[in-house]
């Protein structure tokens, strides 16, 4: 997920922009006449002579995040800069933020409750547009993407299975989300419903009681136990990081835009059309994440349907952040290095 944004990587040549789809019909039958999604890129695109971009990376955020929020040193600053493994003077670097985050069209720029019911799907399609209609990009060298984003990454290599080289998704799996992952996200949608100040989307002022309830249980799955337990060894410090945590992110967040994030996932199930992906894939996951737990063994059946398919767990250590460790290629940077090279032509 995309839900703590520290210090910004220092990038000056940052190019940020806007896309109006016009008529965008959601997967759910319903359409806006105006969508617009905002991003970000660094880098220029590179052609062959055929005239098929080859430098091209897209690069997904996680839920209630932004193309903004990958710019944080941890990770951009482990990436983008020269000699990097993703180093903008060489990749064509695009951030988008997908439908209902950052800056795209979302519930709180007027519509609320009435805005269309997007999906996984509405953002992958989405961000297809963005990418031939408007940036001229027609291959992408590598798709990635942390949380949602490698949820996304799952779904762009069997929605378009030739348009990439590379697939690399984060902290997530391939399959419908159930058992503890989906209630966890309903309880959330339920602490904003269940406060009378939500009043149906209606509210005057942001209800502080449902957000608090949300933002206290995304609090809890997002990161790691070790880590949580280093940060807060004791009562009182484990009462301040959690009362300082859950004011810093319930100013930040809009209820209904929080609501409809959370249940975007609905229709997630990846599972029924792995055979299609034909693009190498790296799969990476860490053994401290409470949000896809590995001893459900889910990726381990799954990934046998993934042709050019990888599974690699990272083990807890004193650096793996639970959820979060999807934001640090310190530890992860050597299995995309792996990939980078193999599909190299």
């Amino acid at each position: 997920m995309g839900i703590c944004c520290f210090g910004q990587s220092g990038f000056s040549d940052i190019v940020e922009g806007d896309f109006i789809i016009k008529d965008f019909v959601f997967e759910e039958g319903t359409s806006l006449s105006q969508l617009n999604i905002h991003y970000s890129t660094l880098g220029k695109p590179v052609k062959d002579k055929n005239g098929q971009v080859t430098n091209a990376v897209l690069i997904g955020h996680g839920t209630t995040g932004s193309g903004h929020s990958l710019l944080i040193e941890q990770f951009a600053g482990n990436l983008f800069k020269p000699g990097q493994l993703l180093d903008a003077s060489k990749y064509y670097i695009i951030l988008p933020d997908a439908i209902g985050h950052g800056k795209s069209s979302k519930p709180s720029d007027g519509m609320r409750m009435k805005f269309p019911k997007y999906t996984y799907q509405d953002m992958v399609k989405a961000n297809h547009q963005l990418l031939t209609e408007h940036l001229g990009v027609n291959h992408l060298r590598l798709v990635m993407g942390t949380s949602m984003g490698g949820m996304h990454t799952w779904m762009w290599g069997y929605t378009y299975p030739d348009f990439m080289d590379a697939l690399f998704p984060l902290a997530s799996a391939p399959v419908e989300i159930g058992g503890r992952n989906r209630m966890f996200r309903k309880a959330i949608i339920n602490c904003i419903k269940s406060d009378p100040q939500w009043n149906h989307g209606e509210y005057e002022k942001q209800p502080q009681t449902g957000l608090t309830g949300a933002v206290a249980a995304i609090l809890l799955m997002i990161d790691g136990n070790s880590h949580w337990q280093n940060l807060a060894p004791n009562r009182q410090a484990a009462d301040s990081l959690l009362l300082n945590l859950n004011q810093r992110l319930v100013n930040r967040y809009d209820a209904n835009d929080l609501i409809y994030q959370f249940d975007s996932s609905r229709n997630y199930n990846p599972a029924p059309n792995l055979a299609n992906i034909k693009a190498p894939l790296i799969a990476i996951n860490s053994a401290d994440d409470e949000i896809n737990p590995p001893e459900l063994g889910i990726m381990e059946s799954e990934m046998s349907k993934v042709k050019n398919g990888r599974y690699v767990l990272l083990p807890i250590t004193d650096k793996t952040t639970g959820h979060g460790t999807h934001s640090n290629p310190e530890i992860w940077g050597v299995y995309l290095k792996e990939l980078l090279d193999m599909t190299n032509k």
